[in-house]
This record gives C-alpha cells, sequence and structure tokens, in this order.
C-alpha cells in the first residue's frame, strides 16, 4: 500500500509574496556622484536642499511696462519711459511718473509694483519715448515673486525621488550641477531551455521541431536597463544541472541579483530550484496569480574567495518562462523589488497597485482559482476590450494590450461591470 502524499502548500497570496519579497530588499549602501544631466531615473542619494530663491528676485512675466500702480488711476495715462530693461540686465529705481520698458524674465526695478503687458499699451513720438497706458494695473499683476517656486533652504527633491526629466531641469535650476545618486543594482540575468534559440543564429527556415527564439532575453534587458540596473547578459544556459549550478556561482560572486526565465517550474527538466537550494536558500516559491504561478526567490550564497563582493549572499529571482507570464511578473514583483533595493521612496513601489475603475466591454464568464491579470485595452467608448487569447505564451496580448484588469480570484465578469485597470504605463514608467 503506498504511503500518503504530503499535502501540497498552498499557493501564496500575491499581496503576501510581495510583501515578502520586498522585506528581503535592503537598499544599496553604494552611490555614485553624477552629472546631472546624466541621472535620469536613477534614485537620489541625498536631500537636495537650495541655495537661493527661484527666481532670485521678482521678475517679469510678460513683455510690456514696469510701473507704479500709484501713477495709473485711470485708463489713457501717458508715462514716459526712463529705462529700458532685458533679461539678464540690472535694474535702476523707479522714478514717480515714469515706466521702464521691461522683457520676461528681467528683474523688476525697486518702486515698481506692477507690469503692464505691452498689448494694453501703445507707443508715443517713435522709439518708446513714451507709452499710452490703456488698462489700470493692479498691484502685483504679471510679477512673478522672488522664491514663488523654490525658497532659500527648502529641499527641492527627497531622497529616494527617482529622477526625472522635470526633476533634473528642478536641480539644475537651484545650480546642481552633480548629484549623489545610489549605485546601479548589479543583475546577471540569464534564460534557461535547450529549446531556445537566439534571433540572428538561425534563420526561421531552419528552426529545429520544438525550437523558439528568446523573446524574454530581449524585454527583460530593456525593462532592468530603464530601471537603471547593470546588467551582465549570461545568455542561455543548458538544461543541465551542472551548468545551471556553474551559471548560478559565477553570478552570485559580483553581482546583487540574479534574474533568470524558465526552469523554476516542477518539471524534470526544470533545474533552477533545486540549484538554487544547493547553493543556498529558496524562501519562495509560486504563487496564486495568473498568469505567473512559477515565480521564486531565493539567495545564493557568495564564495569566500571571492574578494570584497563575497560577503553575504546575492538575491535570486527566477521568472517563469511563457512570455507573458515572464512579463507580468516582472512589472509586478521585480519592478519593485528593484526600486526599493535603489532606495526609492516607499511610493514608488509600495502596494496596493494604482488602479482606476473603468467599465468592462467584454464578458469573462468563467471564474479562476487564482488572482487573474487579464491584458485589456481601452475603447473609444471609455471601456475596455479583451484581449480575445489570454494564454501565457500570447505575447502579442502586451503589444496590443494598454493596461491589465485585476480580477480577484474566483470572479467572473459580465459586460458593463466596472473592473479594476492597472495602466501599463504606470508599470513601465
Amino acid at each position: 500500500m503506498n504511503a500518503p502524499q504530503p499535502a501540497r502548500k498552498p499557493l501564496m497570496a500575491l499581496d503576501a509574496a510581495l510583501a515578502d519579497l520586498l522585506s528581503r530588499a535592503a537598499p544599496l549602501a553604494a552611490t555614485e556622484t553624477l552629472a546631472t544631466v546624466l541621472s535620469d531615473r536613477r534614485v537620489l542619494a541625498d536631500d537636495l536642499v537650495s541655495a537661493l530663491h527661484v527666481p532670485p528676485q521678482d521678475n517679469s512675466s510678460m513683455d510690456g511696462y514696469a510701473v507704479r500702480v500709484a501713477d495709473i488711476t485711470e485708463k489713457g495715462v501717458v508715462l514716459p519711459v526712463s529705462q529700458r530693461i532685458p533679461a539678464g540686465h540690472a535694474a535702476q529705481p523707479l522714478e514717480p511718473g515714469t515706466c521702464a520698458r521691461i522683457f520676461t524674465g528681467a528683474p523688476v526695478p525697486p518702486g515698481a509694483d506692477a507690469i503692464v503687458m505691452q498689448e494694453d499699451t501703445r507707443e508715443v513720438g517713435g522709439d518708446f519715448r513714451a507709452v499710452h497706458i490703456d488698462a489700470v494695473p493692479g498691484p502685483g499683476q504679471w510679477i512673478r515673486c522672488a522664491g514663488e517656486d523654490v525658497t532659500r533652504g527648502a529641499v527641492v527633491l527627497s531622497r529616494g525621488t527617482r529622477l526625472s526629466a522635470a526633476s533634473l531641469g528642478l536641480a539644475a535650476g537651484i545650480g546642481a550641477a552633480q548629484l549623489r545618486v545610489t549605485a546601479k543594482p548589479r543583475v546577471a540575468l540569464f534564460s534557461t531551455g535547450d529549446e531556445l534559440v537566439m534571433p540572428g543564429e538561425v534563420p526561421p527556415e531552419q528552426m529545429k521541431p520544438g525550437a523558439i527564439y528568446n523573446s524574454n532575453r530581449f524585454f527583460l534587458r530593456v525593462l532592468l536597463e530603464r530601471l537603471g540596473c547593470e546588467v551582465s547578459d549570461l545568455g542561455i544556459v543548458p538544461d543541465r544541472r551542472e551548468a545551471t549550478l556553474a551559471a548560478l556561482k559565477t553570478a552570485a560572486d559580483h553581482h546583487d541579483l540574479i534574474l533568470t526565465s524558465g526552469g523554476v517550474s516542477v518539471g524534470e527538466e526544470d533545474h533552477i530550484k533545486p540549484a538554487v537550494q544547493q547553493l543556498g536558500s529558496l524562501d519562495l516559491w509560486q504563487i496564486a496569480m495568473k498568469p505567473g504561478k512559477p515565480f521564486a526567490y531565493g539567495t545564493v550564497r557568495r564564495d569566500a574567495g571571492a574578494g570584497a563582493d563575497a560577503q553575504g549572499h546575492c538575491h535570486f529571482i527566477g521568472l517563469p518562462g511563457n512570455p507573458v507570464s515572464s512579463y507580468v511578473t516582472f512589472l509586478l514583483l521585480v519592478r519593485p523589488f528593484l526600486l526599493k533595493l535603489q532606495g526609492a521612496a516607499e511610493s514608488e513601489y509600495q502596494p496596493p497597485f494604482k488602479t482606476m475603475q473603468l467599465r468592462a466591454d467584454f464578458d469573462l464568464p468563467r471564474a479562476d482559482k487564482r488572482r487573474e491579470f487579464l491584458r485589456v485595452r481601452r475603447n473609444a467608448h471609455g471601456g475596455l476590450d479583451l484581449f480575445p487569447n489570454q494564454s501565457s505564451g500570447v505575447l502579442t496580448s502586451t503589444v496590443w494590450g494598454d493596461g491589465l484588469v485585476d480580477n480577484p480570484a474566483g470572479s467572473t465578469i459580465a459586460r458593463g461591470d466596472l473592473v479594476n485597470y492597472i495602466s501599463l504605463s504606470d508599470l513601465l514608467a
């Protein structure tokens, strides 16, 4: 009589898996100083404090005339022009009963308390010697006050900010030519599978039966680089235990994360899981999500003889081999892990996922026991269309779609229902 098999451990819920994953991602200590213009998408390592007001002094937001409001009590006043003030030039005090020709960005002369824009004036006598004022200005009109954007001593960008084009412009605006940022996470990337072939190595007409091109390697590398990682592309590792062990050992010594695609399921040719367990530990395996169930997290010990990089361990994340599964689990799990590793602010990576409720213009009559992420696209009527083939191998759906429907386990969807929509542009930002 056969001995009873032990009960299978229930799959971990996605939210619990993400919380567990993030708890293991201690921010990297190493930093580097970069030119501001080269710091796009990097994570700021220190608060950035302004040493000046922006703008540094009151200035004009219009081309026109700087005036004293007390001199213009009604329309039709004619004032002589006492000075001309281009941007970047100092202004002299404004004499009472006169106005100053002024240009956008130029400093407001002492004594002036309003700007009359050029469209509300008429030149008198030629050569801008005097102007006819056609509008009565109010105090402060068209004046940008010193410090209205940034005040001296203010923190303009906080530590943990993931830098963008706008934030780099803000840093430059307070004179920051360089920024201290967290060092790039070093990621070793490889795929497993004897069926994988690299594009360009074999033309389509010469592909062997069962062979497929390695699409995962391409989108994973791009996603890693967009997240500010330094990627070592280790190519394709054959489906052999010895080759898998050797690849993991080599990668662990000089990287912060090993990211693999394929080989983390339960088949006889899936060698990643036992190899990681032999070289370290497998702490998380299989998640109650669709697609993406065979996701894995663990650590690989570093070689004690590998120098400074050999202390402790290297993070390991194994993604499913099916391309949509690999793509979705990267966005929902690997992306927040890497952002925390870089010291990004919690708002960048903490769940819940940013969703909006939109109308489903489709039916999903069959519920799944796992939480599903359906590839959808917003339509011209304000609703969502469902890609007709939701197989985890159909990468076309991720190109066609602009988002995911986060559908709870056991839930069906009827046309007209409100569903939770996650924008792919948010996840790819």
